[in-house]
């Protein structure tokens, strides 16, 4: 029997984050990117100095999933003025569910989100909102399984490649 615990992560996870980060990063988005935009775009977020920072901001969270006691994915929030755009007092970003490609499918990704639908709930936020990569169908399909809704657009730049985020959401309360 397969054991799964999510626990917020510390400091002293750091390195874990960089390294779960930049893999499934790679493992996710190499084959349809160019390995410069790739490099450059990991250069940028996936440094120790970086991940210590988003560490650092009350207003971010990062949750670690632990299969067996070993680390295969984890989980990045924001709230207020840590989210990437909206930075709305009454919502919650979903910022990163990242999972070890050998481990998907088991059912982590959607533990996962519970665990930020959860969190959201207990801060009372009225809404949870993420962007995803338009041609990351996986994924905007298990947003959608799960109830979120696309209301808009962003760019997000790859390396020196705009690209296309949709910005989905899932209303948890009526205002």
């Amino acid at each position: 029997m397969e054991n799964l615990e999510i626990r917020k992560a510390t400091h002293k996870d750091a390195e874990l984050l960089l390294n779960i980060g930049r893999q499934t990063f790679f493992e996710k988005f190499t084959e349809n990117n160019s390995e410069e935009n790739m490099l450059k775009y990991a250069a940028e977020a996936y440094t120790s100095e970086k991940i210590l920072s988003e560490l650092n901001n009350p207003n971010s969270q990062f949750y670690l999933a632990k299969l067996n006691n070993k680390a295969v994915g984890y989980l990045k929030i924001n709230f207020g003025d840590a989210q990437i755009e909206l930075q709305d007092p009454q919502a919650l970003e979903l910022e990163r569910i990242y999972v070890l490609k050998e481990f998907q499918g088991r059912k982590i990704g959607q533990m996962l989100f519970n665990k930020t639908i959860e969190l959201a709930k207990k801060a009372a936020v009225n809404y949870v909102w993420l962007g995803v990569w338009e041609e990351n169908l996986r994924a905007i399909k298990f947003y959608e399984k799960n109830g979120l809704k696309a209301f808009s657009k962003h760019i997000f730049m790859l390396g020196d490649d705009p690209q296309t985020d949709i910005m989905m959401k899932l209303e948890l309360r009526q205002t």
